[in-house]
């Protein structure tokens, strides 16, 4: 009897493991999840070397994992279990106090020579920089949540502490940096950052904002705040399908109507907008269609692009002729539109999807060698993510 239940229990397992199997190659591949936003895994090409390498098995692994079938069910049946277990982190996610998600960063994860490496990229932009001996350079890299909002945290949760980092780029570029860091503690009681996505607000996006005029010399604009939408679940959502509240997103708006180039007054007015170096322009740095998606942020800035030009339209002395060159990650996509009301031209690039020599397309545009620079990144996507060539 216990033989025939035990060929049962594996007749029933395999035919269900079977029955996936089927149901998913006979499912077609997706490009993009709405639900995690981001690209999906492709099927990896084969080859021999792949193959003894070992990086063909993993790259199977991942398209495997990417493409199984209902893949968002499945994350929501692992998270609830994880839940129940009482688990306070979650596929890389701490579930903090008052449902607050907050982006892991393990110190373990944090190489050294890595940091170092990326600091050094760095200082060679500040080199070149003092060598042309015109226009500024400043650099602002922003603190993620988990270093502000520690006391959210779950007991006991280990995070990696990006005071150093900061102190060490200090030593390396005194005056060109512009640290926020005291300013988001003073105002951590704000909503500075997203409850269910791993960026700034625009609120504290707003406070390193005011930083930066005051580091450029410049006066900070006015502004009133619109609510854009209430029902923002973000990619720290995305990661752990839990029932939370969602987020509240603000546009922030110049409380004075401006003049600008082909406007008589107007908040918008006379700004063209090319993406990825199309002729094609736009006229707003907002695009309402991302509101009624999952991926709410791509608001700003259209979501990610390798290169945009925004010529502000903007008619004002303090403006006129300067240029800026926006270096920079998505957490500057809220925070570019601040900027607009002090450059007639700005030059926005995203080093992830630039895959050129950074000094020659710097050198093309600063024609006048007066051309100001901006380095934008929180500090966990510096370390991943600062690279030129």
């Amino acid at each position: 009897m216990k033989k025939i239940n035990a060929v049962i229990t594996l007749l029933l397992l395999g035919g269900i493991l079977f029955g996936l199997a089927f149901v998913d190659i006979c499912t077609p591949d997706r490009l993009f999840s709405e639900y995690e936003n981001r690209i999906l895994a492709s099927k990896p090409d084969f080859s021999l070397e792949k193959l003894f390498d070992g990086s063909y098995a993993e790259a199977y692994e991942t398209y495997v994992t990417d493409q199984f079938v209902e893949r968002d069910k499945w994350i929501f049946v692992k998270t609830m279990t994880d839940v129940l277990l009482g688990k306070k982190e979650i596929n890389g996610v701490y579930l903090a106090k008052d449902g607050t998600l907050i982006e892991k960063h393990a110190p373990e994860d944090i190489k050294a020579e890595v940091t170092a490496q990326r600091l050094a990229l760095l200082q060679r932009l500040v080199e070149w920089q003092e060598e042309r001996n015109a226009g500024t350079l400043h650099i602002m890299l922003v603190p993620t949540a988990d270093n502000i909002w520690k006391d959210k945290l779950p007991d006991y949760a280990s995070y990696y502490e990006q005071q150093k980092l900061l102190e060490e780029l200090q030593e390396m570029a005194g005056s060109h940096v512009i640290d926020v860091t005291d300013s988001l503690q003073a105002h951590r009681e704000e909503y500075i950052y997203y409850k269910t996505d791993h960026h700034w607000t625009t609120r504290g996006a707003y406070y390193g904002y005011l930083l930066w005029a005051e580091a450029a010399g410049v006066t900070p604009v006015s502004y009133s705040v619109q609510t854009i939408a209430t029902d923002f679940l973000g990619t720290l959502h995305s990661k752990t399908n839990l029932t939370v509240k969602p987020d509240t997103m603000e546009a922030y708006l110049p409380a004075v109507l401006r003049k600008t180039q082909g406007s008589s007054a107007s908040a918008g007015g006379g700004m063209q907008v090319y993406y990825d170096f199309s002729e094609e322009s736009r006229d707003s740095l907002y695009e309402e269609k991302y509101l009624e998606t999952k991926n709410k942020y791509g608001y700003f800035l259209d979501d990610n692009h390798p290169f945009i030009r925004i010529e502000t339209g903007i008619q004002s002395p303090d403006a006129e002729g300067k240029k800026l060159f926006v270096i920079k990650d998505s957490y500057a996509n809220c925070f570019i539109p601040f900027l607009t009301e002090h450059y007639e031209t700005i030059y926005v690039l995203d080093l992830r999807y630039y895959r050129a020599p950074l000094f020659s397309l710097l050198e093309e545009y600063d024609t006048e060698g007066d051309m100001d620079i901006l380095v934008l990144y929180n500090v966990i996507h510096f370390i991943e993510e600062f690279q030129y060539y």
